[in-house]
């Protein structure tokens, strides 16, 4: 399943660390961070989306602790 969501990532530099931790993480297919548009694109195993995208989130926050996600 792949999905679209907003965030708020304060730099450029931030962004491509999430992304590459995010590309690490077990279940996700493909994760792209775009620090211009604010967006990010997960594309997960569909049986554990929600917990993939919580784990997400959470891995996230520990490399910038301002990192917001509308859900």
């Amino acid at each position: 399943m792949q999905k679209k969501f907003n965030i708020e990532v304060d730099c450029a530099n931030c962004a491509a660390k999430i992304e590459t931790a995010l590309n690490k993480m077990e279940g996700v297919n493909r994760a792209s961070v775009n620090f211009m548009t604010q967006k990010l694109v997960l594309d997960a195993d569909d049986d554990r989306f929600s917990a993939i995208l919580k784990d997400a989130v959470k891995t996230a926050k520990k490399i910038e602790p301002d990192f917001e996600i509308e859900l």
